[in-house]
């Protein structure tokens, strides 16, 4: 099991391959299919994004409220193939990974490459369990979207799988 801690470097990503078990401590943001519209929006119009990509983990995550005493609620990956038109723009900004559920794009594996980022996979239906990895959480942007909003949260030991690494290895298309 190899330990990482965001934000990341490329250095970070040279020492991981598709397949490597990890777990994560520092920093993620969360952000889904609303969240992405408005961050291509911004790129769009030149402004800055709402969080510093630069080295940065976009968790495709729409945490659910917290319960008296924790940070957040339930908080599991969602598909990434939806946020697959938006992800090369955000890897062209300096996002060093993102973390969801399923395969991506070749437009998608052809960034992480051009890049040096990479994808990772948690597993899908465990939510309840990963929000236990969840130390903080607050919302950095667009509040208006709910569960969608932008969340920074930061983890310790959050378990994740290299689904393609930088190089291109990809768990869902090659025999590793």
């Amino acid at each position: 099991m190899k330990k990482i801690t965001a934000p990341l470097t490329d250095k970070d990503m040279q020492g991981l391959h598709a397949g490597d078990q990890i777990v994560i401590s520092g920093i993620l943001y969360t952000a889904r299919d609303a969240a992405h519209k408005k961050m291509a929006e911004l790129i769009k119009g030149k402004k800055p994004l709402p969080f510093n990509a630069k080295g940065s983990i976009i968790f495709y995550a729409g945490p659910t409220p917290a319960r008296p005493g924790k940070p957040i609620g339930a908080i599991g990956p969602t598909t990434a193939k939806r946020m697959d038109s938006f992800a090369p723009q955000l890897y062209a900004k300096g996002v060093k990974a993102t973390l969801g559920k399923g395969a991506r794009s070749k437009e998608v594996k052809a960034a992480i490459k051009k890049y040096r980022a990479a994808y990772f996979v948690a597993t899908g239906g465990a939510a309840a369990l990963l929000a236990k990895k969840v130390k903080t959480a607050k919302v950095i942007a667009y509040p208006e979207l709910g569960t969608e909003a932008i969340y920074q949260i930061e983890v310790k030991d959050f378990p994740a799988i290299v689904a393609i690494d930088s190089k291109g290895g990809d768990i869902f298309n090659e025999k590793l």
